[in-house]
């Protein structure tokens, strides 16, 4: 557990541990149940492992990668007990999980150029994509960022005012304009303003509803555009909030952001009161976009930087 100690503190670890605990309660009861009165992995072994993974919403695909791992590793050891079984899945599961490159910085953010970094936040209503902004807003604050909101969900004027009550709360700028004005304007004005005042981070909401892929691409497309006439390199992240508690409908929303946007950093939300948190494992698999942040409860700090080894730890390590 490469980040315990230095950059994962034991108040995070609780709250992944607690976030988890429906979770893994569901996945390891299935799988005591799939070995139950087993010593040694054999087949048998594997096939009820298949089916506790696929039925806690780890998905088809990457369950069968799961399970051809832990194939080649019994037949490359010879014999795993029930006791190795714990740390042989740790580390398969952990070396499969998406990568991002700055998953030991924390919500600190080195400027590059002088430059804002630029967070451009999609998804569907309802996934609490406006609620993980301000998570995101108060997190980057208190690690010492100077942060501004932009709010181009001009779609609804709720999505106005949800924004405006967060930034109030976090205590961070929030630029915006009336409902039905041109989300890109809202980005430009925006980028503009960061700069103007030397921030270091600026979070832009857009529409949440599900367009059409071509619609969608369209209205994206031209605010990356705008954007990019203010700061070069903008967005830097372009992040796609997932609802964990919905489980497959979580991989339709990702394949219709996926291919209308190039997004490249995901961030699970409602991961606590869920046992469908085996989500996590799959999308990060089988899109190959790194999990970024994770949503373990309704406190501003709740919301973590993912790590990979500390999740996989957490779901499947005091088990067995």
């Amino acid at each position: 557990m490469a980040f315990f100690g230095k950059l994962f503190s034991k108040k995070k670890k609780e709250t992944l541990d607690q976030g988890l605990q429906k979770t893994k309660e569901s996945v390891w009861g299935k799988i005591t149940r799939a070995i139950g009165g087993k010593d040694k992995v054999d087949d048998d072994v594997l096939d009820n492992l298949e089916e506790a993974f696929i039925t806690s919403d780890v998905g088809v695909d990457t369950t069968l990668k799961i399970i051809e791992r832990i194939q080649d590793r019994v037949a490359r050891d010879k014999y795993v007990n029930m006791g190795e079984l714990k740390n042989l899945l740790c580390e398969e599961i952990t070396d499969m999980l998406a990568k991002t490159e700055d998953a030991t910085e924390d919500f600190h953010v080195i400027k590059k150029n002088n430059e804002p970094y630029v967070i451009l936040v999609v998804g569907v209503n309802g996934v609490g994509k406006t609620t993980t902004i301000g998570k995101l807003a108060y997190q980057y604050s208190q690690a010492g960022n100077k942060v501004v909101l932009g709010a181009a969900d001009t779609f609804r004027a709720a999505a106005i005012e949800q924004l405006s009550i967060w930034g109030e709360r976090v205590g961070v700028d929030v630029v915006k304009q009336k409902m039905g004005s041109d989300p890109a304007a809202v980005a430009h004005d925006t980028l503009s303003y960061a700069k103007a005042h030397n921030a270091d981070v600026v979070i832009i909401d857009t529409a949440g509803r599900l367009h059409n892929k071509i619609g969608l691409m369209n209205e994206l497309t031209k605010i990356k555009n705008v954007m990019k006439r203010i700061v070069p390199d903008a967005p830097q992240e372009i992040l796609l909030v997932l609802d964990g508690s919905t489980g497959q409908n979580a991989f339709e929303q990702a394949k219709q952001f996926v291919a209308a946007t190039d997004v490249n950093a995901l961030a699970i939300t409602k991961l606590d009161g869920t046992s469908k948190g085996g989500v996590v494992i799959g999308i990060s698999d089988q899109f190959n976009i790194p999990v970024k942040y994770i949503g373990l409860g309704e406190k501003m700090e709740d919301l973590q930087i993912f790590h990979p080894d500390e999740f996989v730890r957490s779901l499947f390590g005091d088990a067995i």
